[in-house]
């Protein structure tokens, strides 16, 4: 498994721009899904953007798609999501996820697909 830490979040005026981050440790593997979720209030989690780091593939929510991009640093073993326009309905606790050797059609954004989660930063956007 391994541990996750998102960062970045905050209070940011519609149409402005945030990126988050998550950094991972603990155990190394060949390859990942990682991927960011976001829960608001009374409605449940929803994924809205997902990447496999060994291929780079990345698949995006329609919610999001032209305005958030998911990225990642190998090196640093972190993840990044730089959401830009962002709207009111963006608001919300962003979860970075991973899950170790998962291949697929494409990198999945359900919510049972991964094993290990952050703790969430906060995003709100007035």
């Amino acid at each position: 498994h391994v541990q996750l830490v998102e960062s970045g979040g905050g209070s940011v005026q519609a149409g402005g721009s945030l990126r988050l981050s998550c950094s991972a440790t603990g155990e190394r593997y060949s390859s990942y899904c990682m991927g960011w979720f976001r829960e608001a209030p009374g409605k449940p989690r929803e994924g809205v953007a997902s990447i496999y780091t060994r291929s780079g593939d990345t698949y995006y929510d329609d919610s999001v798609k032209g305005r958030f991009t998911i990225s990642q640093d190998s090196t640093k073993r972190t993840l990044y999501l730089q959401m830009n326009m962002l709207k009111p309905e963006d608001t919300a606790m962003y979860y970075c996820a991973a899950r170790a050797n998962f291949m697929g059609a494409r990198p999945p954004l359900t919510f049972g697909t991964y094993s290990d989660w952050g703790q969430g930063t906060q995003v709100t956007v007035s």
